[in-house]
């Protein structure tokens, strides 16, 4: 699946119409952030993630999104199962989000 960008306006929808949601809170201002993105993409296209939802948020123009998470740092990344805020992570380590995934199997 591939990565969508989301914004307040449809975060919440978003996370009603999927089970599973992974988001990447980034700014465009951060590097680790732009570096992370390949690999969030790569993550987004993994065969075992098909049923995970992979959300891009600006955490700059989004907060209201941010705040679901109580976002702290950025790269920042966060979990949702069902609608419902699981677990979060700020880094910028592919295992470190993989270990996010796990908690929403």
């Amino acid at each position: 699946m591939a990565v969508t960008k989301a914004t307040d306006a449809d975060f919440q929808q978003l996370l009603q119409q999927h089970d599973k949601v992974v988001v990447k809170y980034y700014a465009d201002w951060c590097g680790n952030c732009r570096l992370f993105s390949p690999k969030f993409k790569r993550l987004s296209e993994a065969e075992g993630n098909a049923d995970v939802a992979f959300l891009d948020v600006n955490a700059e123009v989004s907060p209201e999104a941010r705040k679901a998470a109580n976002v702290t740092n950025l790269p920042f990344f966060a979990v949702f199962k069902n609608g419902q805020f699981v677990d979060s992570v700020a880094a910028s380590k592919e295992e470190a989000v993989n270990s996010l995934i796990e908690k929403i199997r």
